[in-house]
């Protein structure tokens, strides 16, 4: 009778340490993710107790964030690359930020082998977080920072058929590894707003960039005969008190519909929106993800258009060509370009494809997602045709004649009330054929798209394809 109370107390025990034990592994392995995402949580400052904070990685393995011990031998956040990944990559104090708060979950989790978490657990030594590995390339990186030059603005990269981010670029900047003790400096200049990332939160004029949208409804809504289009230029269109000038009073003459593309006619774009279904147009917009969600995973700020059947002529005219109203991310026309260089699939805008724990055994790869259909495959083609146009003989001409083809748009956003004062965007895609990669880049008060965008871009192009 005694043995079998004994037996019956060590089966108990058993039971009870294995429930144990495996409640632990379910923590460790599952719940805390969901602990950090949860908004309303207050345990996360707790979970960084228990968690070593993991590694974020550059495409080609160099270390783009990792924990390290500072002289004094206090754990600090070490960002080895300083300015040129501070806005992609972010911060992980004063809040979070970029990759570091994208991948917050996996970094704060960790995946390291079961025994070995259970064993420090029991010891009270912290785990080790799990590791990312991005699509950053540090060499493009250097390359846009260098093109954006002293100018503010942003530049984004990306593979053309994944929507994987190769590299993103704001000024002005901050270093993420003194962003904590600078924090009153940084967070308060309100003139430069160096911790708003330009590429994903900076609201612009989209300037004649949004000609593509434009064109696209004159496409749609002229699908037979939109290659009959004609207009002739004299530099200037007037329509009741509202006059709208070719950029520097340009004189473009008579211009067909792919002329008026690449020559980047204000006048004739003009015409060819008060001529649109207005309705029409902004659904076209609303389509394009104007005022929607865009799919990436760092934070951003939503497009603007307004445009309805009850705006006025000088608002049509004005967003026709786009100004007015109408702002919206670099980022956002990235995607955008990215779409119709994919035969019109916008791909999510990507920065993650891998994990592994911190020993770098595999856990997860992050396959390209198909986000949206945002034109036919005819129409995306059509449009490639026109862009092509604009980099051959037209406003984007300093691309043509290289080793590599360019499809793109410039644009002259005008801003302020200082006549003449303008941003300059170029949006494109490389090797239109078979694409390569996107590239856009604005430039704040830059003067024309095909000033100084178009030269920033064709650096950059230039570095993908090893042309110096």
């Amino acid at each position: 009778m005694k043995n079998r109370e004994l037996w019956t107390i060590v089966y108990i025990f058993l039971a009870v340490f294995l429930a144990m034990l495996g409640y632990f592994v379910y923590s460790v392995q599952f719940s805390a993710k969901s602990v950090v995402n949860d908004s309303h949580n207050t345990r996360k400052k707790d979970l960084a107790k228990q968690v070593i904070r993991g590694t974020i990685y550059a495409s080609d393995g160099s270390v783009l964030a990792q924990e390290a011990l500072d002289a004094d031998g206090n754990e600090v956040r070490n960002y080895p690359y300083g300015e040129l990944f501070a806005h992609v990559v972010g911060f992980s104090v004063m809040g979070s930020t970029g990759i570091e708060n994208a991948a917050d979950v996996d970094l704060l989790t960790s995946n390291a082998p079961v025994s070995e978490k259970l064993q420090k657990e029991m010891a009270g030594i912290r785990n080790t977080g799990d590791s990312i590995y991005t699509s950053l390339r540090p060499d493009l990186q250097r390359v846009c920072y260098s093109a954006l030059g002293d100018y503010k603005g942003a530049a984004v990269v990306m593979e053309a058929k994944t929507g994987r981010i190769l590299a993103m670029v704001s000024k002005p900047d901050f270093d993420p590894n003194t962003v904590s003790e600078n924090w009153a400096q940084v967070s308060g200049d309100d003139e430069n707003s160096p911790l708003v990332n330009r590429a994903t939160q900076g609201l612009y004029p989209p300037g004649s960039t949004f000609k593509i949208v434009t064109l696209h409804e004159y496409m749609r809504e002229h699908p037979t005969d939109f290659e009959s289009y004609s207009y002739d230029c004299t530099g200037k269109i007037t329509v009741g008190d509202s006059t709208i000038e070719c950029y520097h009073g340009s004189v473009h003459g008579h211009e067909d519909l792919l002329d008026s593309f690449a020559d980047s006619c204000n006048t004739s774009f003009t015409n060819i929106g008060l001529s649109l279904d207005i309705p029409e147009l902004s659904d076209t917009a609303d389509r394009l993800l104007f005022g929607r969600v865009i799919p990436t995973d760092l934070a951003y700020s939503r497009s603007k258009f307004s445009l309805s059947s009850a705006s006025d002529t000088k608002t049509v005219m004005q967003t026709s060509i786009g100004q007015g109203g109408t702002l919206m991310t670099p980022l956002h026309l990235a995607l955008i370009t990215q779409a119709i260089a994919n035969d019109g699939t916008m791909m999510k805008a990507q920065e993650i494809v891998k994990k592994t724990n911190y020993l770098g055994a595999f856990i997860k790869e992050y396959k390209p997602e198909e986000y949206k259909k945002i034109m036919t495959e005819n129409e995306a083609s059509k449009m490639t045709e026109y862009m092509k146009q604009v980099c051959i003989t037209g406003t984007g001409k300093k691309l043509a004649g290289l080793s590599y083809a360019v499809a793109g748009k410039t644009g002259s956003a005008e801003f302020g009330n200082v006549k003449g004062a303008s941003h300059s965007w170029f949006t494109g895609f490389s090797n239109p054929d078979d694409p390569d990669i996107v590239v856009t880049v604005i430039m704040e008060n830059g003067g024309s798209g095909s000033e100084n965008a178009v030269p920033a871009a064709k650096k950059i192009f230039d570095a993908f394809y090893g042309v110096f």
